[in-house]
């Protein structure tokens, strides 16, 4: 191929595009079409920018025979079948360390608004109520948090919390050795043990969907604060329900649900289930639109990592 084609298919920052531009990468945007219409450029694809808009499996990639590389803006590769991008000799990006600080920030933020009960205290001031007694929080320090995941967005947690009276414990199946001054490592037993706060942040794989469920839940000694700023489908929303109901959790900070489908836009346009109208309904669980790591910051951040991985390869 004369010319090194780059097709965007989700829209990311424009900081990608202008260092692949200088590189000499022919960039187009596709932002909008539809599966049939790109089945007419594809096949010129060197490489791909995508974010969750398509899934590329092997009917996608059969419309790509002179791919080279797939940029994934983001952390996640739940969307791509990356064995087969493997066999194919597809080069695979992503860009965790993008918004890795920009998840950690926004876990803690959920962790002290559930403990201090914001959200709750802010709609009833609105509404009228001043209850002093019935907002009541309770303090980070002295708590134990147990980190499952222990990636980009796992460790930067840990610092975040490196400013707090606290003792930080991870866990990660596929991760040793990794423990130090800010985090304990320990096995899933021990965090069940010790854990006040719980806090996911894993891929979306067979082996973690629903690894939060009703047998995790009752493995935990004590009543615990839940977060989930991984996936959704990695946490079972009947087993948040059960044990919001039970007090086995005081309360949940969810950035992501199981019923998220692959356009986030669209996500009320389902039928919503009851156990997703109990945590809408209740006073003690925060739920925001998948945006942990969505920051002015990261937008840039995002790309910038993604160019520097795509040029330091095409360059050497």
């Amino acid at each position: 191929m004369s010319k090194r084609i780059v097709l965007f298919i989700d829209s990311v920052h424009p900081v990608l595009e202008e260092k692949l531009t200088q590189a000499g990468f022919l960039c187009q945007r596709h932002f909008k079409s539809n599966f049939e219409d790109l089945q007419n450029v594809l096949p010129q694809a060197y490489g791909l920018v995508i974010r969750s808009r398509f899934t590329i499996d092997e009917t996608f990639l059969a419309f790509c025979p002179n791919l080279q590389f797939i940029a994934r803006s983001g952390s996640g590769l739940e969307n791509i079948d990356v064995k087969l991008c493997q066999a194919l000799n597809i080069r695979l990006y992503n860009s965790p360390e993008g918004n890795r600080n920009a998840v950690a920030e926004h876990a803690l933020g959920l962790l002290l608004g559930l403990m201090n009960k914001l959200n709750k205290a802010h709609q009833e001031v609105r509404n009228g109520v001043w209850d002093r007694e019935g907002n009541r929080g309770e303090e980070l320090d002295g708590k134990t948090i147990g980190i499952i995941g222990y990636g980009n967005n796992g460790a930067a947690f840990a610092k975040k919390l490196r400013g707090f009276d606290v003792k930080v414990l991870a866990y990660d199946k596929y991760k040793s050795g990794f423990g130090d001054y800010q985090v304990q490592e320990c096995t899933l037993e021990a965090l069940q043990e010790q854990a006040d706060i719980i806090s996911f942040h894993v891929p979306q794989n067979k082996e973690t969907k629903h690894f939060f469920n009703s047998e995790f839940l009752g493995q935990m000694a004590k009543p615990f604060y839940l977060l989930n700023l991984s996936r959704g489908k990695v946490v079972a929303t009947a087993a948040i329900v059960e044990g919001l109901k039970s007090g086995q959790i005081k309360g949940a900070g969810l950035d992501v649900l199981e019923y998220e489908q692959k356009s986030f836009e669209s996500f009320f346009d389902q039928e919503m289930p009851t156990d997703f109208q109990y945590l809408v309904s209740a006073d003690n669980v925060c739920l925001t639109p998948h945006v942990g790591g969505w920051t002015t910051e990261s937008y840039v951040k995002l790309s910038s990592v993604l160019a520097d991985k795509i040029l330091s390869d095409e360059l050497n």
